[in-house]
């Protein structure tokens, strides 16, 4: 079986490809960095530059014909253009639909996210559901839009992940900015740090990506992913900066002037069009405020998803990977 992966060459995109490899597939990795392309091809692995924005540079992978498809590539950042993310997110979802229709592909697995649940009260054991809107942040607003688009396309057999808080050996995104908060102010806490949170290692969500391809229940559903082990978030927090050898340091924060100073810092930097990122935002307040942990019971009865990997062994990998000796 021949399965062509988009943002092969990220952090999750290496992950499906060890993951599918590891069980027989081909894989065409799609990706725009050829240094780190060329390092993933093996016997198993071909690497094809190319531009998902762009169908027509998108094409050229076609062309091999893969039998399935895992839509993993995405502009995945808090703060940005909303041209930008448009034009990424959506009608780069827009231009793989359109060659998986044109192509006879027998299943897309697209990556989506659970930031489209985003909001300012706890949230506890959510079920797949879609939400008309969220604006909060662009990127958010971009996943909303690109899943509609493959709902508009019931000629491609499609399902739809959203996996929470990926973590693993090559984040650039979640554990790096709670390294760079801690290390500059320390680890901002409300309520003494007691709201619930969820988290995956990417090696879990890239096995979640696997069954996606192979269960024949899967088609046409969503399914939310995590490590089903829902922790406070200073305990959580607690046992990271315990594993990276680094002395735990909170900062204890007021929600309401917490909020307000998120809030003008947004408004400053897009009244004076600052796209780089704000050091903290509206998303992230409610990310260290609010409880959110995600159902998956539907991921475990239909797809069989069960982790490999607990988040204690999961942080404990990272940990001896980067920590500094």
């Amino acid at each position: 079986m021949k399965v062509l992966v988009t943002g092969a060459t990220g952090f999750l995109g290496k992950y499906i490809i060890a993951e599918l490899t590891e069980y027989g597939y081909e894989v065409i990795a799609v990706g725009r960095n050829q240094q780190i392309g060329k390092g993933l091809e093996n016997e198993k692995v071909s690497f094809v530059s190319a531009d998902f924005t762009d169908i027509y540079s998108l094409a050229g992978a076609f062309r091999q014909k893969p039998e399935m498809v895992v839509h993993a590539g995405a502009l995945s950042t808090v703060w940005g253009r909303w041209t930008d993310f448009y034009r990424s997110n959506v009608l780069g979802t827009e231009n793989v639909l359109k060659l998986c229709a044109k192509t006879g592909v027998k299943r897309l697995v697209y990556i989506s996210s659970p930031s489209i649940y985003a909001c300012g009260q706890d949230q506890i054991n959510i079920k797949e559901y879609t939400p008309k809107e969220n604006h909060l942040t662009n990127y958010i607003k971009s996943k909303l839009l690109s899943e509609q688009r493959i709902k508009a396309h019931p000629e491609v057999e499609s399902v739809i992940l959203r996996p929470r808080g990926l973590i693993g050996v090559g984040d650039t995104s979640v554990i790096p900015r709670v390294l760079n908060i801690s290390r500059k102010l320390g680890v901002p806490l409300f309520q003494e740090g007691k709201h619930w949170v969820d988290l995956t290692c990417v090696e879990n969500a890239a096995l979640a990506v696997r069954l996606a391809l192979e269960s024949s229940l899967a088609a046409g559903q969503i399914y939310n992913i995590t490590n089903g082990q829902p922790r406070q978030f200073r305990q959580l927090m607690d046992e990271f900066l315990a594993a990276m050898g680094i002395k735990a340091r909170y900062l204890r924060l007021n929600d309401q002037l917490f909020y307000g100073f998120a809030r003008g810092l947004e408004t400053f930097y897009r009244y004076f069009h600052i796209y780089q990122e704000p050091l903290f935002t509206v998303y992230t307040y409610y990310l260290l405020r609010y409880s959110q942990t995600l159902n998956i019971d539907k991921a475990r009865a239909e797809l069989n998803y069960h982790p490999k990997m607990t988040l204690s062994e999961g942080i404990q990998k990272y940990a001896k990977a980067n920590r500094k000796h």
